[in-house]
């Protein structure tokens, strides 16, 4: 199998990105869904195929929803650690002395 896809970054959520095919576009992509994205900026566009890798999803899953409901949603990645993010002042404000 082998889709000509339009990817679209997301105006309101850093992260998130939308696949469409390219001959459809956002034709499809329920309008629920678009108020929750926000304007939807062109990234890029690529061939996809089974033997194509995607860094953060499952290329199978992505044909999958393509061929199926017409469009792939890629959520952001969940911060793994969120304690990190905190400054090094109240990351040892506690700690013993």
């Amino acid at each position: 199998m082998k889709v000509l896809c339009s990817i679209y970054r997301s105006t309101k959520k850093l992260g998130m990105y939308l696949y469409v095919p390219r001959e459809k576009g956002l034709r499809e992509v329920p309008a629920e869904l678009m108020a929750l994205f926000g304007r939807a900026e062109h990234a890029m566009d690529l061939v996809l195929t089974e033997n194509r890798k995607l860094v953060q999803e499952d290329i199978l899953k992505v044909l999958e929803n393509l061929c199926g409901q017409g469009y792939h949603v890629q959520m952001p990645p969940q911060a793994e650690d969120y304690i990190v993010h905190l400054p090094d002042e109240l990351l040892t404000r506690n700690d013993p002395v």
